[in-house]
């Protein structure tokens, strides 16, 4: 008698897809290297913060094309010494890239981001008309 394995792999992979918790809609390109991204709205803004220690501030590029804003880094580290002799040598690279799909209360020319202490962080305004309105006491005639 032989064993036979089955893959499985196909109904578990498009249920990962389809219940895939991810915010805005974001696209995820690679999944082994995807870093956590953490988002909080308050009355005025959304707030991005993703977790990308190792990187430098010229490492990123952000950019918004229509309502889509991408989040990506690459370092390739080709340092190598004339003088020695390599049995294996693996390259270093590492990369990302994110990207989420905007709602349209958002101003996307007032995006700002900052990078400090491995985390980069998005601060994405919301246009005047989906800000909160005060309250109004209307008189009666």
């Amino acid at each position: 008698m032989s064993i036979v394995k089955r893959n499985n792999l196909v109904f578990p992979a498009l249920m990962n897809e389809i219940f895939k918790p991810d915010w805005f809609g974001g696209v995820e390109t690679s999944e082994n290297n995807l870093p956590s991204v953490n988002i909080k709205e308050s009355e005025i803004n959304f707030e991005l913060a993703l977790s990308v220690p190792g990187y430098d501030k010229k490492d990123f590029k952000v950019e918004v094309d229509r309502e889509v804003l991408t989040v990506s880094a690459e370092v390739i580290n080709e340092e190598v010494k004339k003088d020695e002799t390599f049995t294996r040598r693996e390259f270093s690279v590492k990369s990302f890239k994110r990207a989420f799909t905007l709602p349209n209360t958002i101003d996307a020319e007032g995006i700002k981001a900052n990078y400090e202490s491995g985390i980069l962080s998005l601060v994405l305004p919301k246009k005047e008309e989906a800000l909160p309105k005060p309250k109004r006491l209307i008189e009666l005639s």
